[in-house]
């Protein structure tokens, strides 16, 4: 199952803050054809969908689609903010 760096927790606390009606984070697989890597989507959500997994870290939130619950299966989800207020996830193998 997918997990959360300290970070990653934080910064998706802190968008959850920001949105009212957000409780989290969705991450949804974007189709692609084989020869490319997978690609996700991310948005606020305020619940899981029908056949989402739920991960749950430090007070943070993340649901995953069923595809994207199967591509994260042994990743860690990081996070950063920039200077300038951008937020960007990076994935790494769980080790």
């Amino acid at each position: 199952m997918l997990t959360l760096t300290e970070n990653a927790s934080t910064v998706v606390k802190g968008i959850a803050d920001q949105i009212p009606e957000a409780n989290g984070l969705r991450i949804t697989a974007i189709p692609t054809d084989e020869t490319q890597p997978p690609s996700f989507d991310v948005a606020p959500a305020a619940d899981a969908e029908p056949g989402d997994a739920v991960v749950e870290f430090d007070g943070a939130t993340v649901y995953l689609d069923g595809s994207a619950a199967d591509e994260l299966d042994d990743k860690v989800l990081d996070a950063s903010v920039d200077q300038e207020g951008r937020v960007e996830f990076a994935l790494a193998p769980q080790g």
